[in-house]
């Protein structure tokens, strides 16, 4: 699917695809750009989300083949999709870039029969709040030290 994005103010022209095991390392290094705040995820967890046939990733990737954004999800037993990573590279942030992955993950969700997706995200993340709540999400709860720094997270919700 080529990704195309000039509404916003840098244009950005790339390509969404599929995550697989052998974008692994990438997906790990840019994972830690994006996550400073020691909340990215150990090599070995992605490992387990991108081998596990319940989950729904994607990429997005430059015209130079740079990954520069991706998003997972996985269904869960209870049939629930949860979103549980997305992350941008900060150069290319304010692009449109996670709208269009969480739209892509949603549609691949639906696809495979998943009627309510669920994220969790930092209390203090403002952007992503207004993202996911004008992408339709609501706040059902707040959980207290959430994050391993001690930061709460809200708990949101979709249904499909």
């Amino acid at each position: 699917m080529q990704v195309v994005n000039s509404k916003q103010s840098k244009a950005f022209k790339g390509s969404m695809m599929p995550l697989a095991l052998p974008d692994l390392n990438e997906l790990w290094q840019l994972d830690l750009r994006c996550f400073v705040d020691g909340e990215a995820y150990e090599r070995e967890t992605f490992r387990y989300l991108l081998s596990n046939p319940n989950t729904v990733s994607r990429q997005i990737r430059s015209i130079n083949d740079e990954m520069v954004a991706f998003a997972i999800a996985i269904i869960e037993s209870d049939g629930i999709g949860h979103i549980t990573t997305i992350g941008v590279a900060p150069e290319h942030r304010r692009r449109g870039l996670a709208r269009l992955m969480l739209i892509e993950i949603e549609r691949a969700l639906c696809a495979r029969q998943v009627s309510t997706i669920r994220l969790e995200v930092r209390v203090g993340n403002n952007s992503a709040h207004n993202l996911y709540e004008q992408l339709g999400y609501s706040i059902v709860q707040r959980m207290s030290k959430y994050y391993s720094n001690g930061d709460d997270g809200y708990l949101m919700v979709k249904p499909l």
